[in-house]
């Protein structure tokens, strides 16, 4: 029994095996509209989820957290109605709570280690996360306390996860920060590259604004390895640099087709629908093609982001073509569920081996063979094997290529001595985030691929704290 410390009276946990469930938007609904398809949770919702926490001393969650959120402690306050303290809790290590509330794989972080799922479902912490931050932007005040000003600059190249976390430390610690962004509007990840329906953009950049608060500068329509390389940032009198400029560099299957008119990278696809609007489309400037049928190859969240899209711009069938089973999709099993109830259609054990055009150079299908899961790969997934006899084609318009994303090339390129990795990201030491060039750090997806948005988080702040170090150690 806990102390529930509003009424001072004793309350017993609540011992429901299964979580409170999240009001949805009707499938043959959300599919038609860019809206969110979780609601959230109301106030009762979350007090009686929050019940379910145990209050474990040990605290197993904290440690499949990359931020290491103050879990029992900030889901106590939410279960006795202390929700602004609660949000205050939060934000003690995340400064995207309301971000992470909802793209965070809880499932295999904190989740995971949740006490209560050895017999039944974990607590639903990443709802009451997300919970907690909405209730606070609704009706909380914000109160940005700035620190005494070091007179030291630190650069920071990109706004995703990884270097809005790295501001948002060092400006707190009192260091002069600005954030150099080559896109019109920050954001990164979170502004190009997830759909408005799992994370609206307005919401982002409103915990940006409270980055901002802090004293972070942002500079747009900069980009670090053209407009200005790492050299001149040292000339401006910076002494220290945090690259987070992610994994903006597609990849390609290397089959033939892949030049026609009517084929997409994801990340192309993604940056027009979202950061562009392109699902406003005739109000907006910025038009996406869609077939009748679209193809999107890949299995991870990202297809899934760019076959539910597609099925909101109108396509009649969309389909996942992925070369495994449903077991070895590396996609959350939430996306999985919501993309099936929407309506998308699922080629599993099917590999692209062509795209097929027309004469006048558009997409008009793909082929593709079927496959056979052999023996497990270096990773422990099974290596899929062609099935003889299978080639067949399949009637689509459009094809969407989401086999993951590598980091941009252009700052290493232009940067003498950064040292980098045989699949190009940033090469840094694992516990400070430090690279080859003394005074530059670098984190996130430019260090490791396109990875989640909570890894990233963690390496903004581990390199957060190195930096201070650094700086420290000159004085």
């Amino acid at each position: 029994m806990t102390t529930h410390a509003k009424w001072g009276v004793e309350q017993m946990p609540n011992m429901s095996l299964n979580k409170i469930k999240m009001p949805e938007q009707l499938p043959d609904v959300r599919n038609k509209n860019f809206l969110e398809v979780a609601l959230g949770y109301t106030e009762e919702m979350a007090k009686e989820e929050a019940q379910r926490c145990l209050q474990c001393k040990h605290k197993p969650c904290v440690q499949g957290c990359p931020v290491n959120v103050k879990i029992p402690e900030f889901i106590k306050l939410v279960a006795e109605g202390n929700f602004e303290e609660a949000y205050n809790k939060i934000r003690e290590t995340n400064s995207l709570p309301a971000v992470c509330g909802r793209v965070c794989p809880q499932e295999s972080q904190c989740e995971k280690y949740c006490v209560r799922a050895n017999k039944g479902e974990s607590v639903g912490i990443g709802r009451l996360e997300r919970f907690t931050a909405d209730w606070y932007i609704a009706n909380g005040q914000y109160k940005v306390e700035r620190a005494e000003r070091i007179n030291e600059k630190v650069a920071v190249v990109g706004s995703g996860p990884a270097s809005l976390t790295c501001a948002g430390d060092l400006a707190k610690l009192g260091y002069d920060v600005t954030i150099f962004e080559a896109f019109h509007t920050p954001g990164g990840v979170l502004m190009y590259g997830i759909p408005e329906f799992r994370l609206p953009k307005a919401l982002v950049q409103k915990e940006i604004s409270v980055v901002k608060e802090l004293g972070v500068e942002i500079k747009t329509n900069i980009v670090i390895g053209k407009t200005l390389s790492l050299e001149d940032l040292t000339d401006e009198g910076f002494e220290a640099v945090f690259i987070g400029s992610g994994a903006g560099l597609p990849n390609f299957m290397g089959i033939e087709g892949e030049n026609l008119n009517g084929v997409y990278s994801s990340n192309e696809f993604l940056t027009r629908v979202n950061l562009m609007k392109a699902y406003k489309f005739p109000d907006c400037d910025t038009p996406v093609k869609i077939g009748k049928n679209v193809a999107v190859v890949g299995g991870g969240n990202v297809a899934m982001d760019a076959a539910r899209s597609a099925k909101r711009l109108g396509a009649e069938n969309v389909y996942i073509v992925y070369r495994r089973s449903e077991a070895e999709m590396p996609a959350r099993l939430e996306e999985v569920h919501h993309a099936k109830e929407e309506g998308i259609i699922f080629k599993l054990l099917t590999n692209p081996t062509k795209i097929l055009g027309t004469e006048d150079g558009w997409v008009k299908g793909i082929e593709c063979v079927e496959m056979e899961l052999g023996e497990p790969d270096a990773s422990g997934r099974r290596s899929p094997v062609i099935k003889q006899g299978s080639e067949h084609v399949v009637d689509v318009q459009t094809v969407i290529i989401a086999i993951g994303q590598s980091p941009n090339p252009l700052i290493a390129a232009t940067t003498p001595d950064l040292q980098t990795q045989k699949r190009g990201g940033i090469f840094v030491q694992e516990e400070t985030g430090a690279t080859s060039k003394k005074g530059i750090y670098a984190g996130g997806d430019a260090v490791t691929g396109a990875a989640t948005v909570i890894l990233a988080m963690g390496a903004g702040k581990k390199a957060a704290k190195a930096i201070d170090e650094f700086l420290r150690s000159k004085a």
